[in-house]
């Protein structure tokens, strides 16, 4: 009778030769684990973020984004980009509490979104105690617009716009006059909170919300960089340089305030 030439295939961790004795764990060194886990960082930072190493240091400022559309109550697609108003609310009061982060950078390319979750956003970025910056980059659309003003102080790049409307609904409207007094009433709030936090009076800010002939098919205008500093919706024209020579400003002024009161 012939031999068996075919290897014995033993559990993973087991003696091949004797299956019931357990092979004890092989040690890695140090550092190959520290190898094996800068790999697995790089290839994670290649998939997520497109490059090998993402620039870190240590600063003062926390920088916060509005990207895409701003989710509210309803989930949208997932092929969507969303802020998720549930996801900034918490970060904006962690920033506050935090004595580290001492200003907050706002970064705006926003299409608009939910109005109640915009302006609660706004309300809260506006009632916090450090000072803030925001610069509209691309678009601060919509809802996007009083996200933008709620900052300490506003910049908006050149080349980007803004575009002002009335709010719009979507979906199935109860055809009765208190619908239409609900949707004036949350136009109000709207109008309100950006007369309050810009340099724009009330009677601009409506004529851009309704003029009609400059978007097709709608009301509303399109303000582009200059021209939103120009209505003083936006403090200034700058990018992301002056945003933060601008916040260290303010951080600065702030430190000399709290040094005379006390």
């Amino acid at each position: 009778m012939l031999e068996n030439d075919n290897p014995v295939i033993a559990p993973p961790g087991t003696n091949p030769e004797n299956p019931h004795e357990p092979v004890p764990a092989v040690e890695v060194p140090k550092k190959q684990r520290a190898a094996s886990a800068k790999k697995g960082s790089i290839v994670e930072n290649i998939q997520e973020m497109g490059t090998t190493e993402v620039p870190t240091a240590k600063s003062n400022v926390h920088v916060m984004t509005i990207i895409g559309q701003i989710e509210g109550h309803m989930v949208l697609p997932p092929q969507n980009k969303t802020t998720k108003y549930e996801h900034i609310m918490p970060q904006l009061v962690a920033i506050e509490q935090n004595p580290e982060i001492e200003g907050l950078m706002l970064l705006l390319n926003t299409v608009g979104g939910d109005v109640e979750a915009g302006l609660a956003i706004a309300e809260m970025i506006a009632s916090m105690s450090k000072p803030s910056v925001s610069i509209v980059l691309g678009g601060g659309h919509s809802i996007g617009a009083p996200i933008a003003v709620s900052a300490t102080y506003s910049f908006i790049v050149e080349s980007a716009s803004m575009t002002i409307h009335p709010i719009r609904l979507t979906g199935m409207v109860i055809g009765a006059p208190s619908s239409f007094d609900y949707l004036e009433k949350m136009q109000d709030r709207v109008n309100k909170f950006v007369v309050t936090h810009s340099s724009i009076n009330e009677k601009k800010w409506k004529e851009l919300l309704f003029k009609t002939g400059e978007l097709s098919r709608d009301i509303g205008t399109n303000v582009v960089g200059k021209d939103a500093v120009h209505y003083g919706l936006i403090n200034e024209v700058g990018g992301v340089s002056n945003a933060l020579v601008k916040l260290q400003q303010l951080i600065k002024a702030q430190k000399e305030t709290k040094g005379l009161k006390q």
